[in-house]
């Protein structure tokens, strides 16, 4: 039976669990990308410290060491990014919004661009 977690694991998990899902969540050495659910699993409990098969000390290190890389925003889905996306303030604007902003320049050959070339095509 899975032991009870705390709000901040359950957090770190979900955030883990986000990126395998779309692609994002490296292998160790983050030349990989993760495409076996199980690892993915693996991956988010160690990260979170939340895994049964280390040591409570292990655990609390690994979990600590995770919260100082998302404060420093080392990882794929930052807690800032949720925060600034709520207020509106300060955040990226994404492929769709940078689209509808070119649509309405009548910027040509919008539909075959990337995100990084709206953007440049918008600001450049």
């Amino acid at each position: 039976m899975p032991r009870q977690q705390t709000p901040a694991q359950r957090d770190t998990v979900e955030r883990v669990m986000h990126e395998f899902k779309h692609g994002e969540l490296k292998t160790a050495h983050g030349k990989r990308k993760v495409r076996n659910p199980k690892q993915a699993i693996a991956i988010a409990l160690h990260e979170a410290g939340a895994s049964q098969y280390e040591s409570t000390a292990e655990n609390k290190r690994n979990l600590r060491r995770t919260k100082e890389k998302e404060r420093r925003g080392e990882t794929e889905g930052r807690p800032e990014d949720r925060k600034s996306a709520s207020s509106g303030k300060g955040r990226e604007k994404t492929r769709s919004e940078l689209y509808a902003e070119a649509k309405k320049r009548n910027i040509p050959g919008r539909s075959k661009m990337n995100k990084q070339q709206l953007a440049d095509a918008l600001h450049g």
